[in-house]
């Protein structure tokens, strides 16, 4: 009896630390460590999910991103901060911060969705990025959540190419290449995952001539090929 509880005390040690480490990189220490750990909770996992801190988190963020490109970019046209807000806040976008964050290794998911690979499925990962955000709201008010967004999110606008606006990472690749004359990318579905009704992509786009490869993930062939162009797209040299 003893040594079970030592190896829960272990797990509850270990879990903690964890939790302290994502703290650390989101930039918020959680006075209310329930509200931590409902934000990671799928709903595959128990009835005490993260479903309504998604939705608060989501209207959240929208509000700080738009008022971030309205403050910082003068510039812009109001079609242009829009394009760059809704590029800021889809799921792919919100998937790759998540990774940043490791948040996949954190989630709580029932045993159906840890078989199927739940904790990388890009869908999931969005979700769960935006209910941190109402966690941290809820925790400690609008400036804390502002804040923590925008931990994330200034690094990551630094790497936009402003003059990409409303171009996807395919096309963005494409006239990449073609001004440059080389041969189009290919792609290649390399793993196919999970069941047929929750089936997680993951594709690789291949530059051979540039010997340039790299890998998306995603819950469809098309939005795993965006997320390979994306990543393949950041190894390709741009001048200003």
């Amino acid at each position: 009896m003893q040594a079970n509880k030592g190896g829960f005390n272990n797990r509850t040690a270990q879990q903690s630390l964890r939790g302290n480490e994502l703290c650390k990189k989101l930039g918020h220490v959680f006075k209310q460590p329930q509200l931590l750990q409902r934000a990671l909770t799928h709903r595959s996992h128990t009835a005490e999910h993260n479903e309504r801190l998604e939705f608060l988190g989501d209207s959240i963020l929208g509000c700080v991103i738009a008022h971030h490109l309205y403050s910082n970019y003068p510039q812009l046209s109001e079609g242009e901060l829009s394009r760059l807000r809704s590029t800021l806040v889809r799921e792919e976008t919100l998937a790759t911060l998540a990774q940043q964050l490791d948040l996949g290794s954190h989630l709580r998911l029932g045993e159906g969705e840890l078989k199927s690979g739940g904790f990388r499925r890009p869908s999931i990962l969005a979700d769960a990025l935006e209910a941190l955000f109402g966690a941290v709201f809820q925790d400690s008010g609008f400036e804390a959540a502002q804040q923590a967004i925008l931990n994330l999110y200034v690094p990551y606008l630094e790497k936009i190419d402003i003059q990409a606006l409303g171009k996807d990472a395919k096309t963005l690749l494409q006239e990449y290449l073609q001004g440059k004359r080389i041969p189009l990318p290919i792609y290649n579905v390399v793993a196919l995952q999970g069941d047929a009704h929750a089936q997680s992509f993951q594709v690789e786009c291949i530059i051979p001539s540039l010997k340039v490869s790299a890998r998306g993930l995603g819950t469809s062939r098309r939005t795993a090929e965006q997320q390979a162009a994306q990543a393949a797209y950041e190894q390709l040299p741009h001048t200003p």
